[in-house]
């Protein structure tokens, strides 16, 4: 999944790509890159960020889920809005990429139910208005399971069908730092739920305090390094997802994801021929 933020303030590259002909003209380099889904989102969920109006997301979304949909390619709408997933659908989206995985608008399940397209659940324990609240979790890996699953049986008893789930242990969401490393570590647990899952980690702040970049312990408050320069820690982290079983991976440059599918994929093979 590429990532297409038309949004004027998120943490990676916010303002950028905001005007609809650039962030299409991003979405269909990416696809040119190798990405064979494009995520388009019009609000950013980074800790303390103000929601936009309705209005506002699908004045920002729309266009480019239209041209990109005109251009045959296939786009998910990141949106945790009713109104905008429906509308995005109209406009040709064929995946619902929600981050409250429907808790944020009663209405989604409806509206997912009623497509049939696919439906990415993430685990979500609300937005965080202050930057600094420290999350708790006793078992991070094992809480994330327990509550996607009950997320995923809610949506069942509302319609939503079960080939149409896909779950996202919501990466960077209401979890520091170790709880981020823990999970990543863990998400073999997440894959034996037994549906697609997508990771998101691209270019996130856990990523950016490795030892060897900031000369500190990882796990420390030191200053990250710059979210484009967490390209290469990211494409790390999409191996060890591949290698845990997930369906997909959410990143915001597709090059160095696929150069390190490529050799974990050429290396299986040369194992497989042995």
């Amino acid at each position: 999944m590429g990532v297409v933020n038309v949004t004027p303030d998120s943490f990676s590259d916010g303002g950028r790509w905001f005007e609809a002909d650039a962030a299409a003209e991003h979405g269909r380099a990416l696809a040119a890159a190798g990405a064979d889904l494009l995520d388009v989102g019009g609000e950013s969920t980074r800790p303390g960020s103000a929601r936009p109006s309705a209005e506002e997301e699908l004045a920002r979304v729309l266009p480019v889920v239209t041209a990109l949909a005109s251009d045959g390619l296939v786009v998910s709408v990141d949106t945790m809005r009713a109104e905008v997933a429906r509308a995005a659908l109209v406009a040709g989206a064929r995946v619902v990429n929600d981050v409250s995985g429907g808790l944020a608008d009663p209405r989604m399940p409806e509206v997912v139910a009623a497509s049939g397209v696919p439906f990415v659940v993430m685990h979500w324990r609300g937005l965080l208005s202050d930057p600094h609240e420290q999350p708790h979790y006793e078992d991070v890996t094992g809480e994330v399971c327990r509550e996607l699953t009950a997320r995923v049986e809610v949506l069942l008893a509302a319609g939503v069908g079960e080939d149409q789930l896909v779950l996202d242990p919501g990466f960077g969401f209401s979890k520091d730092a170790a709880h981020n490393w823990e999970l990543l570590g863990g998400l073999a647990q997440v894959v034996a739920l037994g549906l697609p899952v997508v990771v998101g980690t691209s270019r996130k702040r856990f990523l950016g305090r490795l030892p060897q970049r900031t000369g500190a312990a990882p796990l420390t408050d030191a200053e990250p390094t710059p979210p484009t320069a967490r390209d290469a820690a990211t494409a790390a982290t999409s191996l060890l997802a591949a290698q845990a079983g997930a369906w997909a991976v959410r990143v915001h440059e597709v090059g160095p994801t696929l150069d390190a599918l490529a050799v974990w994929e050429q290396t299986q093979r040369w194992r497989r021929a042995r």
